[in-house]
C-alpha cells in the first residue's frame, strides 16, 4: 500500500442490516479523526445512513459517500482509494467476489462478515497469490461467523502452551446460550447457497482441514460413534451438548488458523476441534440434532426455499433494536493439553456478548479495520483468520463490551 489513500475504511453495503450497524459503531467508538465512506448503489440511501450517523455524533468527521456498483472497475477504483474496506453485502457467493478481487489485486486490506466456507474456499484459489503479491490483509467471516469460536480456541491453545509448554490435544466449544432473530440476509444467505453451490461443491469445502493452507492431523475422531449418530456428547465443564448450526461455518475457520499459526508446532500435531451446542437434556439434545438433520433436508429442496422466503425478513431487513434488548450470545470452550501425564489441568474459557449479534458482528469488523490499521500487526499479505490478529483484537473486543472469562480446571 504505497501511494496515499483518500479514507482509513469504507464500509461497502453500509444500507444493508449489518452494514449499518457497523457505519453506527465506526460513527461513536472509532476515532473521531478518522477518514471514512459509506459505499453502496444507492445515493438516496446512503445520504439517509449518513445523516444518522451524523445524528448521532456531529462532533466528528463525517463519512464521505461513494456510489459504487457491483462492478469489477468501480471496485478496482474504489479499493484504491482506502486502507481497509469491509464489504457487507450478501450473499457474498453471489455478490461478494467482485470487492474482494478488488481488495487482492490492489492492497487493500479487506474484511468481511460472510458465512460462506465454499465462496471462502473459492475465493482462497483464486486470490489468495494475489492478496501475498500486493501485501492486503484480507479476513473473511470476522463477525459472528467466526470469530468468537475462533478466538476462543486460540485463548485455549495459548493458555496452555503458557502454562504448560505443551500442544493442545482437543478444543470443545460449546454455543452456551444464543438468543438472537437472524436478519434476512443471514437467511437469504443460507438459502442461497443451496441455490448456488452444488452438494459435491458443499461436501468438498466442509471436508476437515479443507482451507487449512498445510494437510491436517491423521488422528481418529475422539466423538464417539454414538455422538456422530446421535449428535449427543456429555463433557465435563460443559454440559449435555447437541448439534451446532454455526460449526459448519466455524470449523473451518478454526482448522484454518491451526494451518496459518503454525499447525503441529503451535495448536499441536494431534489438535481436534469440535463445536456443540448447549441442551438441557439428552432427550432435547437428540430431538435437536434430528431438527437440524430434517431442516438441512428440507431446505435442499427448491420449492421449500422459495416458499420460506415469503415467509421470513428480506435482505437489507431484520429484528428491531427493540426486539434485540435482550439479546445475548455465550460461548464456553474447553481445551485438554497433549500430554502423557494422567489427568492434566484443562484450559476454560468462557465468552459473552450481551446484545444483538448483528451489532457484535458491526463492531468486531469495526475493531478489527482499526487493529489492522494501529496495531502494528507484523502479517504479510494473505488471507487470514480473526485468530491471526491475536491478543491485541481480543483486547479491543474487551474494551468494547466481549467479555472473555478464563481459568484451569483443576483434577
Amino acid at each position: 500500500m504505497s501511494a496515499p489513500r483518500q479514507y482509513d475504511i469504507v464500509v461497502f453495503g453500509a444500507t444493508g442490516y449489518t452494514g449499518k450497524l457497523t457505519a453506527e459503531y465506526i460513527t461513536t467508538q472509532l476515532p473521531t479523526d478518522l477518514k471514512w465512506a459509506v459505499a453502496g448503489r444507492s445515493r438516496s440511501k446512503l445520504e439517509a445512513v449518513a445523516a444518522e450517523c451524523k445524528s448521532l455524533n456531529p462532533d466528528r468527521v463525517q463519512p464521505a459517500i461513494e456510489i459504487c456498483n457491483l462492478d469489477d472497475a468501480e471496485l478496482a477504483a474504489l479499493a484504491k482509494k482506502t486502507k481497509v474496506l469491509i464489504a457487507t453485502i450478501g450473499p457474498y457467493c453471489v455478490y461478494g467476489e467482485h470487492a474482494f478481487k478488488a481488495c487482492a489485486q490492489n492492497g487493500t486490506h479487506y474484511l468481511d462478515v460472510t458465512g460462506e466456507i465454499p465462496y471462502v474456499a473459492e475465493m482462497i484459489k483464486k486470490y489468495e497469490n494475489a492478496a501475498k503479491a500486493s501485501g492486503a490483509i484480507m479476513i473473511p467471516e470476522i463477525g459472528i461467523d467466526s470469530a468468537p469460536p475462533d478466538l476462543v480456541t486460540w485463548t485455549l491453545v495459548n493458555m496452555i502452551r503458557n502454562r504448560l509448554s505443551a500442544p493442545t490435544a482437543e478444543v470443545i466449544v460449546s454455543v452456551h446460550e444464543m438468543k438472537a432473530k437472524p436478519s434476512g440476509g443471514t437467511l437469504n444467505t443460507i438459502f442461497t447457497l443451496f441455490d448456488t453451490f452444488s452438494f459435491k461443491q458443499l461436501e468438498a469445502a466442509h471436508k476437515p482441514y479443507s482451507i487449512s493452507p498445510i494437510p491436517g492431523p491423521k488422528i481418529p475422531d475422539p466423538n464417539s460413534l454414538i455422538t456422530k449418530i446421535t449428535g449427543v456428547r456429555a463433557v465435563p465443564d460443559l454440559g449435555i451438548l447437541t448439534t451446532s448450526l454455526g460449526r459448519v461455518s466455524d470449523t473451518p475457520i478454526v482448522q484454518r488458523s491451526w494451518g496459518l499459526l503454525g499447525g503441529p508446532d503451535f495448536y499441536g500435531p494431534n489438535f481436534h476441534f469440535t463445536e456443540f451446542m448447549k441442551s438441557r437434556n439428552y432427550l432435547t439434545a437428540f430431538m435437536t440434532h434430528i431438527s437440524i438433520l430434517v431442516g438441512s433436508l428440507f431446505i435442499a429442496i427448491p420449492f421449500v426455499r422459495t416458499l420460506a422466503r415469503k415467509y421470513v425478513y428480506q435482505p437489507g431487513d431484520g429484528p428491531t433494536k427493540e426486539e434485540v434488548r435482550n439479546d445475548r450470545v455465550e460461548y464456553r470452550g474447553i481445551a485438554t493439553p497433549d500430554v502423557k501425564t494422567p489427568n492434566p489441568p484443562r484450559a476454560y474459557c468462557r465468552a459473552c456478548w450481551e446484545g444483538s449479534m448483528y451489532e457484535f458482528t458491526g463492531l468486531s469488523t469495526a475493531l478489527a479495520a482499526i487493529s489492522i490499521l494501529e496495531d502494528g500487526h507484523k502479517l504479510p499479505g494473505g488471507i487470514y483468520t480473526p485468530a491471526c490478529l491475536g491478543q491485541k483484537f481480543i483486547d479491543r473486543l474487551e474494551g468494547a463490551g466481549f467479555k472473555l472469562e478464563t481459568k484451569f480446571f483443576e483434577n
